[in-house]
C-alpha cells in the first residue's frame, strides 16, 4: 500500500513538472513573440519639419549688423532627414520689395552627447531698392534688385551642461556682382543659457555672443544678443534680438539694431515602422 501510495506520488510529480515545463514552454514563446511585435511596431523616427513663422518689428539677418529698418515676416523652416537638412530662411518687408531668401543644406558630421559639429553651404538672394531713370521718359522710377551670393558655414557647440552650451560660428560668404559686397567673413562666439525658470510653466533663454565681420576691407567686432520666452504647451514664443558695435568702421555698421518678434513655432517628426509607409508620428512644440 504505502509502495503504492509512493509510486503514486512520484507519478503525480513527474505529470506535474511535465505541465510547468510546457507551460513555462509556452510563457516563454508567447513572450518572445510579443517582443518581436512590439520591435516590429516600433517607430524609427526618420525625419522631420519644423520651423519658426513670425513678424518682426525690424527684420534682421543672420548675421545682425544687416537690418531691413522695417516690420518683416520671418520664416525660418528646416526638412531634415537623418545627418541631412534643407533649411530655407525668408525674411521679407511687409510689401515684399526688400529682404532676403536664404536655401541652406547642411550635414550633421558629429552628433555626440556633448560636442555637435555641423556644415552646410547655401545659395542666397538679397532684395534692395533702387532708383533709377527711365531711359524713355526720362521719369525717376523705384525697382527692386536681386543680388545674388553663396556661402559655406561651419558650426560647433559643445553642452557643458543641460541648461548650458557653448559654441563657434564661422560663415564664408561670395558676392556674386560686381555692384555689391564681393568677399565676407562673419566668425562668432556664443553661449546659451536655456530653461530659465520665471514663473510657472514659462522660461527663459538668453543667448549673448561677440562677433567678427569683415566685408571686403572693411570689418568690426561687435556684440548681440537674444531673448527668448516661451511657455510649455504654447507654441508662441516672444523674441527679441539687440546688436551692437564695439569697434568698427563699416559703413552703417555703428548703428543700434534692435527687434522684437512674435513667433508660432511647429515640430512634426514622420517615422517608418518596418514593413509599413511613412507615417505622420507625432507633433510637438519646439522645445526653446
Amino acid at each position: 500500500m504505502i509502495r503504492l501510495q509512493q509510486l503514486f506520488m512520484l507519478v503525480s510529480a513527474f505529470l506535474l513538472f511535465n505541465i510547468s515545463t510546457v507551460k513555462a514552454q509556452e510563457e516563454t514563446k508567447a513572450f518572445s513573440k510579443e517582443i518581436k511585435k512590439e520591435k516590429k511596431d516600433s517607430v524609427v523616427v526618420k525625419s522631420n519639419f519644423s520651423g519658426l513663422v513670425g513678424l518682426t518689428s525690424n527684420g534682421l539677418s543672420i548675421i545682425p549688423t544687416f537690418a531691413l529698418n522695417a516690420p518683416a515676416y520671418t520664416f525660418l523652416l528646416s526638412v531634415s532627414k537623418n545627418k541631412f537638412s534643407f533649411d530655407p530662411d525668408i525674411r521679407l518687408t511687409l510689401d515684399g520689395r526688400k529682404g532676403g531668401m536664404v536655401f541652406w543644406f547642411r550635414y550633421k558630421a558629429v552628433e555626440g552627447k556633448r560636442y555637435n559639429l555641423g556644415v552646410g553651404a547655401h545659395p542666397a538672394f538679397n532684395f534692395q531698392t533702387r532708383k533709377i531713370i527711365d531711359p524713355g521718359t526720362l521719369a525717376l522710377s523705384e525697382i527692386t534688385q536681386a543680388r545674388r551670393f553663396i556661402a559655406a558655414e561651419i558650426n560647433q557647440g559643445y553642452q557643458v551642461t543641460k541648461n548650458f552650451r557653448i559654441g563657434m560660428y564661422y560663415l564664408k560668404g561670395f558676392g556674386l556682382q560686381t555692384d555689391a559686397i564681393r568677399s565676407s567673413h562673419f566668425l562668432t562666439f556664443n553661449t546659451t543659457f536655456s530653461n530659465i525658470k520665471l514663473g510657472g510653466e514659462t522660461s527663459l533663454q538668453f543667448t549673448p555672443q561677440v562677433y567678427y565681420l569683415k566685408l571686403d576691407k572693411e570689418d568690426g567686432i561687435f556684440y548681440t544678443h537674444t531673448m527668448s520666452i516661451s511657455k510649455k504647451n504654447i507654441p508662441f514664443l516672444l523674441q527679441s534680438t539687440i546688436n551692437k558695435n564695439i569697434k568698427t568702421n563699416i559703413t552703417g555698421g555703428d548703428r543700434l539694431q534692435w527687434n522684437i518678434t512674435l513667433f508660432y513655432s511647429f515640430n512634426r517628426k514622420y517615422g517608418r515602422n518596418i514593413g509599413e509607409d511613412i507615417n505622420r508620428i507625432e507633433d510637438q512644440i519646439t522645445d526653446f
